[in-house]
């Protein structure tokens, strides 16, 4: 078995801690500590601590004013589709994000999939078929089926035309991965789940929006309570 390791920078594992510590308000008067702070608690160059703190300002968690401390951002305003803050952000708040993810889901997922019933090829559909049909041989492969449902989602969103909406889905391909390895852990979720991508294909072959949409609802929400029957069952272990 092949196992995987994936190798961070200095600058990135700094970035970690204090990402962990901004997170859990350790710097509870806003203040994060300084290139020089950073230097000598970690033993490291000033430019591996500029290099972290610019990670942390690239995640709008922190604003760097010249010659003045750093200071911590309003929380609402930090970058949260960035895989960087699933993996670094206390677990209670990675749930209650994901939670929030599958609201939003809801929110705008059914609008694209009625969209792209009114806009989709023939290509998008044949893409789609594919990929459909390859979900019942990756049942008993959980991470295979993460892929398929992913790139499932995203064909639909392309079907769509729109590039803005595109990027959206795709930059928060990290947390739908991260949301899906939860919800998967319900019974007979992945069954279930082919059963609905085929729901939401049908309306979209058929070029029934209303169809389309209220299939993608109806799969959300069901994603939504196998996420917390998912996040029990991990518990429960």
């Amino acid at each position: 078995m092949t196992v995987k390791v994936q190798l961070r920078t200095l600058p990135v594992q700094i970035a970690g801690v204090l990402i962990r510590r901004i997170a859990t308000n350790v710097f509870a008067d806003g203040l994060v500590p300084s290139e020089l702070q950073i230097t000598t608690e970690f033993g490291v160059s000033r430019a591996v601590a500029r290099e972290a703190l610019k990670i942390l300002a690239s995640l709008d968690m922190v604003e760097i004013a010249q010659g003045r401390r750093v200071t911590v951002r309003p929380i609402a305003e930090w970058d949260y589709l960035s895989p960087l803050l699933i993996e670094w952000l206390p677990p209670d708040q990675v749930r209650e994000l994901l939670l929030e993810l599958h609201d939003a889901r809801v929110i705008f997922e059914p609008a694209i999939a009625a969209e792209a019933a009114r806009t989709l090829s023939r290509e998008d559909l044949e893409r789609l078929r594919t990929m459909l049909d390859a979900m019942p041989a990756a049942h008993d492969d959980p991470d295979a089926y993460i892929r398929l449902d992913l790139e499932f989602h995203m064909e639909i969103c392309r079907a769509t035309r729109n590039r803005i909406l595109d990027r959206f889905m795709f930059s928060s391909r990290w947390w739908q991965s991260a949301a899906r390895r939860i919800s998967n852990q319900a019974p007979h979720a992945l069954p279930i789940a082919t059963e609905q991508h085929r729901a939401i294909y049908e309306g979209l072959a058929t070029r029934d929006a209303k169809r389309a949409e209220a299939a993608m609802r109806v799969h959300l929400e069901a994603n939504k309570s196998n996420f917390l029957l998912g996040q029990q069952a991990l518990a429960a272990r």
